[in-house]
């Protein structure tokens, strides 16, 4: 009946709270993911705006601080895990749909990217990631096929040998500097080290990560790493290894002065350096281990509760559904308080961040569904692959998986 349309969109909109309640977070969707990108996401929000104190084991107060050099790289082994997820899951994608998926990816990275570049516009404090988030999309590509053993040797090749080969070629080079190299190899986020954490969550994602066989292993595997990584930096420190990273403009210098000026370089000393360097976003072996483990832990855990707690970790599994979305909203929000260039720390400012955000992405997500970036990102790159896409594809843990980006570093300006 006409005249019962109103009355029956409303009672719609009063059942979409009742269904989301019973409905969210159930497979193909992975709760225990989302909640642990949420984490992510609020650690990033917290070390950018938030007041720290430096991390003591024995003292919880400080505890927080962890926030630092862990939050990206949690997204960063989100994003492999949801590349497995999207591409096949547990089986690696069949040659024929290759050409689809490579578009498909390279879609989905040049948008990130463009948003990245976005934000960056806005002249904020914050070392916005989403620019080499979307550069991770394409460097995936040639390792789609690979089996996890396979991914497993590639991320532990590039976690061992990656820091001290650059840190070697950097002080061979004398510090060379430019727009490519500081972008991706030498910046606050190497795309070696995303790389790295990438291919390690592309592992975990084809090693069935729905399953509590899985997470526990994941939590056990985080928890040795955790220890041998950061026990490799507290032996770096004690041999007074500084974990020196970043380069600047190279010296002028010719042939003749090379010698001395290779010399004062140190590769040696620059590639024992990196190796041991542990600190948030030195780069460094210990680092990439050491915060591996702890993130690796940290998805191993959010996987195993997440069953049992699935009705409080509902708002947290909202948030981390539309994670590019709630990212974007945080740099915005210090946009509108600090203005263009300000900068300020406040933690009260960070817990009502977070609590705006919870809510915010709780309620669009039980009306509305995909967050509105999300939904942008899937349609880019559907459009960029001219391939349809199914029902059951756009309503699996695939799209929606995609991890935004965070940050990371030993100063204000990343998480």
């Amino acid at each position: 009946m006409p005249g019962c349309a109103p009355y029956d969109q409303h009672v719609i909109s009063a059942l979409a709270p009742v269904r989301w309640f019973r409905d969210f977070g159930r497979p193909p969707r992975i709760l225990g993911l989302d909640v642990a990108r949420a984490l992510a996401i609020l650690g990033m929000a917290g070390a950018h705006i938030g007041e720290f104190v430096p991390f003591q084991w024995s003292d919880p107060s400080t505890w927080t601080d962890l926030v630092h050099g862990r939050s990206s790289l949690l997204f960063a082994l989100l994003a492999g895990v949801s590349i497995a997820l999207m591409t096949g899951r547990s089986t690696p994608p069949a040659p024929e749909r290759m050409p689809s998926l490579r578009l498909n990816l390279v879609g989905r990275g040049a948008t990130i990217f463009l948003i990245g570049l976005a934000l960056e516009m806005l002249n904020t404090p914050i070392a916005v990631i989403l620019t080499l988030y979307g550069l991770l999309y394409v460097a995936v590509i040639p390792f789609l096929r690979w089996r996890p053993w396979q991914l497993l040797l590639g991320a532990g090749v590039l976690a061992l040998t990656a820091p001290a080969t650059l840190a070697l070629l950097a002080a061979l080079a004398l510090e060379p500097y430019g727009g490519g190299i500081s972008f991706a190899l030498y910046g606050m986020y190497p795309l070696s080290v995303w790389l790295a954490f990438a291919l390690a969550g592309m592992a975990l994602g084809r090693l069935h990560v729905e399953r509590l066989r899985t997470a526990a292993i994941a939590l056990i595997a985080g928890v040795v790493l955790a220890v041998c990584g950061y026990g490799l930096g507290a032996v770096g420190q004690g041999l007074g290894l500084d974990g020196r990273s970043g380069l600047g403009f190279g010296s002028e210098t010719g042939w003749e002065a090379y010698p001395d000026a290779l010399a004062a370089a140190d590769p040696v000393g620059a590639a024992l350096s990196a190796f041991f360097a542990v600190e948030p976003h030195s780069g460094g072996t210990a680092e990439v281990v050491g915060s591996g483990g702890f993130v690796l832990a940290v998805v191993g855990l959010c996987l195993l509760l997440s069953r049992p707690l699935r009705w409080p970790f509902l708002p947290l599994a909202a948030l981390g559904s539309m994670p590019l979305t709630a990212y974007t909203a945080h740099v915005l929000s210090v946009v509108v308080v600090a203005g263009p260039g300000g900068f300020f720390q406040s933690n009260d400012f960070w817990a009502a961040t977070a609590l705006v955000l919870l809510i915010a992405a709780t309620l669009w997500s039980m009306f509305l569904g995909r967050g509105p970036l999300e939904r942008l990102v899937g349609r880019a790159a559907q459009a960029m692959a001219a391939v349809p896409v199914s029902r059951a594809d756009a309503t699996a843990d695939t799209d929606r998986h995609v991890p935004a980006p965070p940050v990371i570093t030993g100063h204000r300006l990343g998480a």
